[in-house]
């Protein structure tokens, strides 16, 4: 009988381009050999040119929709992106208090790449109150660590004064992603037997117009890393790994800033399985 993959929830909007949000989310997921089930909690009229207008969904609908996702399945890992308003921010927290479950991954979208609200002000309060203490990990970009601990978080010295920020504040375990900068340098500042230790991830920085969704990307598969039983170091290597093959392998789509290329390796196993059928063949007309 084949192994069942870990099961990996992710709660966040609908993006209709699919760059981002829960189909974006799901695609990483699948790509990571984990079986994706999702919680959307926002519908957006976007494209890759930008959001144009945000629906949130009843926290009503999304705390029952997540309690028949744990009712009926065994989750190993949560992923949690945009989540609109401070109701729904409390429905998400309510629940994960109750459910207790592991590898808690916060991804905290505060506004769009175009610049539009994805979370209100009352939300990000409750997010910083509610949420930070109850997830394994949070992944904030630059702007969003500064908007969280109210510090311009412009370089490395500055990600590290915000991830200390952010541990006061409750967060177990912090990565503050640099992929703005010149260089593209990831700060994981992590707890440990021994007290609080950093690691900085560093990788040239990709030319590319194929970057919508890096975010949702990188944090999805970090989570997956971790349902597959991975360290967080490993798991915040492996995940920006992936990230940057995704935008590397890219296909322009879009009239705006395109999507990345979240299933990348089918068309590499494709290309890998058609050689070694052609090689098979050669080598039987030997």
């Amino acid at each position: 009988m084949a192994v069942s993959p870990p099961v990996v929830l992710t709660i966040a909007g609908f993006d209709p381009s699919s760059g981002a949000g829960v189909t974006a989310d799901i695609k990483t997921i699948a790509a990571h050999e984990c079986y994706g089930v999702a919680c959307i909690t926002a519908l957006t009229v976007q494209s890759t040119q930008g959001v144009q207008r945000v629906e949130v969904v009843d926290p009503k609908t999304v705390a029952e929709s997540l309690q028949g996702l744990i009712s009926d399945l065994v989750v190993e890992a949560v992923h949690i992106g945009m989540l609109g308003n401070g109701p729904v921010v409390a429905a998400v927290a309510d629940f994960l208090s109750e459910a207790r479950l592991p590898h808690v991954v916060l991804d905290p979208i505060l506004k769009s790449s175009s610049g539009a609200d994805l979370l209100d002000s009352a939300g990000t309060r409750l997010l910083i109150e509610r949420l930070l203490p109850l997830a394994e990990l949070v992944t904030p970009n630059l702007d969003e660590a500064g908007a969280l601990t109210g510090m311009a978080v412009t370089n490395l010295e500055e990600m590290r004064d915000a991830a200390a920020r952010l541990h006061a504040l409750g967060a177990a375990n912090v990565v503050v992603t640099g992929g703005h900068l010149e260089k593209a340098i990831d700060l994981l500042s992590f707890k440990t037997a021994h007290g609080v230790e950093t690691e900085t991830f560093k990788a040239e920085r990709l030319r590319s117009n194929s970057t919508h969704g890096t975010g949702c990307a990188f944090a999805s598969a970090l989570t997956c890393h971790l349902a597959h039983g991975r360290g967080l170091p490993e798991a915040v290597l492996l995940a920006k790994v992936y990230v940057s093959a995704a935008i590397a392998n890219a296909h322009p789509l879009g009239k705006g800033v395109g999507p990345l290329h979240h299933l990348y390796r089918m068309t590499q196993q494709r290309r890998t399985s058609g050689s070694v059928a052609e090689a098979e063949h050669a080598q039987s007309r030997n």
